[in-house]
């Protein structure tokens, strides 16, 4: 059975997961919940981090896609938030660069193929213009 390609992704998405991969903590991260899912506080001990660091992290990594988080009890009725690998792949070509490239904004948060400054004057801002009376 032929494999259907993942549909490529967007421009915003792709540099969420390039930042996200973008840190060495966060790929000590990813390494270490590859080898199977695990709740914060183990995980905070076997890689050597503070938990309120590695939450920061985690939900980083989560928010591009990359892991994805999930509340459970123990036995006791203690809520623990376990963590596990969500299965990507992803292959960089110019080819996917130029694609995704056309769905970025300039950064300056007009959307894709708008003007800078459409509809805004020069200072980015709403003008009011008041006459006085004289």
């Amino acid at each position: 059975m032929a494999r259907t390609p993942a549909p490529a992704p967007s421009g915003e998405e792709l540099l969420k997961v390039l930042a996200a991969l973008g840190n060495p903590h966060r790929l000590r991260i990813v390494a270490a919940l590859h080898e199977g899912r695990n709740y914060v506080s183990r995980l905070a001990r076997e890689i050597g981090m503070s938990r309120p660091l590695l939450h920061m992290h985690l939900q980083r990594l989560e928010a591009a896609g990359l892991i994805t988080g999930s509340l459970e009890l123990s036995e006791d009725g203690k809520a623990m938030k376990f963590y596990e690998v969500v299965p990507f792949r992803y292959e960089l070509t110019p080819d996917l660069i130029e694609e995704v490239a056309r769905t970025l904004g300039d950064g300056d948060g007009e959307p894709p193929g708008e003007p800078p400054g459409k509809g805004r004057t020069g200072t980015g801002k709403s003008e009011t213009v008041k006459e006085e009376a004289t």
